[in-house]
């Protein structure tokens, strides 16, 4: 891409702001992880993504309820689709911002960790994450470096309860507190980037919201524009592996 295009691509206004904030919101989804190969196993219409269960059926509290050895199984799976990938340029760029500005709070609602592996710190996870684990009896929460792989439901050092994968299944609240995190950061922010996320399904749809109730600017980063688009100031679209970096000049 050509620098005058790229240069056009960002704002005047969006370039002095992101100069001068100082609380920034960033909130991911799933686009951000596709650009580094993660699937997002939701192809609409019902299709089977696991031994013929639907998505939405194979990651249901129900599911979880009624077979939890086969949704180790699935999420066993997941990860191991995962182990290869690495974060993108999006990633990386997010992780910068935590330099650069004083106040800065990633807001993410995918499970894979990739920001994290990217040197994000603090990321608040809306949905939990698949690299660990969480005691249905005591609630106690581990990583799965320190599980044994050996066990179809691996159990908890601390009770002996069953674990279960730590992550928001459907049918299933967000984790106490993530929410609120959020929801605290969107009423500060100056600056709210949605990133890879058409962020209509709530509560996640209600942060950007907030942001723009209480003044935020509010810039949307997709590769198509989405019903979240009216609602932002200024829309960017194209990757945001592409289109994040540029705001680093």
């Amino acid at each position: 891409m050509p620098p005058a295009v790229e240069q056009a691509m960002i704002s005047k206004t969006l370039r002095e702001l992101f100069l001068a904030a100082n609380r920034v919101l960033v909130l991911t989804g799933a686009g951000v992880s596709a650009e580094s190969g993660v699937p997002t196993f939701r192809g609409g219409g019902q299709s089977a993504v696991w031994k013929g269960l639907p998505f939405e059926v194979i990651s249901s509290a129900a599911m979880l309820e009624r077979d939890l050895p086969a949704v180790w199984e699935w999420f066993n799976y997941r990860r191991n689709l995962l182990v290869q990938l690495r974060p993108n340029a999006a990633h990386t760029t997010i992780a910068s911002w935590q330099d650069r500005f004083s106040d800065l709070s990633l807001v993410t609602q995918n499970i894979d960790g990739l920001h994290q592996a990217a040197g994000s710190r603090d990321v608040i996870e809306l949905h939990g994450n698949v690299w660990r684990a969480r005691c249905f009896d005591c609630d106690a929460r581990y990583s799965l470096d320190d599980l044994s792989r050996d066990e179809a439901v691996p159990s908890c050092f601390d009770c002996g309860g069953n674990l279960r994968p730590d992550v928001v299944l459907f049918g299933e609240m967000l984790p106490p507190g993530a929410f609120e995190r959020a929801a605290d950061a969107a009423q500060r922010c100056e600056l709210c980037f949605i990133v890879g996320t058409s962020a209509v399904v709530y509560p996640a749809a209600s942060i950007p919201e907030i942001a723009r109730g209480n003044g935020a600017y509010l810039v949307e980063v997709n590769p198509e524009r989405t019903q979240l688009s009216d609602l932002c100031d200024e829309v960017l679209m194209g990757k945001a592996g592409e289109v994040l970096p540029l705001l680093r000049r």
